[in-house]
């Protein structure tokens, strides 16, 4: 398996169309990073859920999911399932959080993910963040959209339990749906694992990637 480093790693951007995306399609990478990188700076966005007891639920597991870090979170009001009607607000929201960052890794959603939401505010990312290395998370759901990734994080046997735990503890209003369960998150990070030659990982796809192999 081919291995490379994105070097020193002290400022994330996140950013997810509803709460808890991030953490489920990136949770145990943040874990993974904040315990590597105490007092990282992480700057996450998230387009629905403001003011609501998501948005509640949101801010206590991303402090969870992100011990120690510098930790900054937006939370906006554009109604669920519905980005595509409401895309300057969106666009606006991606450019003020571009503005005011300059990451060394943006986490968001991959630009083939089946849902409107998803597939949209990754659309806006890679125009937005152009110069910067966005790792393209994956969310398991009905939709079986799940496809042949390109890079991946090891997960530990720890690490993938604690993403587990968290996901199950922070969300409770999302418990009901059939496919939010300890077997499909543990069962995705095996599989990534596998194909990764470690027990468990989590998933991305690279749009692009600028190699620097004469130094």
């Amino acid at each position: 398996m081919i291995r490379l480093g994105a070097g020193r790693l002290d400022r994330i951007v996140a950013v997810g169309a509803h709460c808890d995306d991030i953490a489920i399609g990136a949770g145990g990478t943040l874990l993974t990073l904040c315990h590597a990188r105490p007092g990282v700076r992480i700057d996450v966005l998230v387009l629905s859920g403001g003011g609501s007891e998501r948005e509640q639920e949101e801010q206590a597991a991303l402090t969870a999911f992100c011990p120690g870090a510098d930790l900054r979170l937006t939370v906006h009001k554009l109604p669920d399932g519905r980005l595509p009607a409401h895309w300057d607000e969106a666009k606006a929201a991606v450019e003020e959080l571009r503005a005011g960052t300059k990451p060394d890794l943006v986490l968001a959603p991959r630009t083939d993910d089946a849902h409107q939401d998803h597939r949209g505010l990754a659309k806006l990312m890679t125009t937005a963040f152009r110069d910067h290395l966005v790792l393209g998370y994956e969310i398991v759901k009905w939709d079986g959209d799940l496809g042949r990734p390109t890079a991946y994080q090891p997960l530990s046997p720890d690490i993938a339990e604690q993403k587990v735990r968290l996901l199950q503890e922070h969300y409770p209003s999302q418990r009901h749906r059939p496919w939010y369960d300890r077997e499909a998150f543990l069962g995705l990070a095996r599989i990534r694992g596998i194909e990764s030659h470690a027990r468990y990982a989590e998933a991305f796809a690279v749009t692009k990637l600028t190699l620097d192999l004469g130094e």
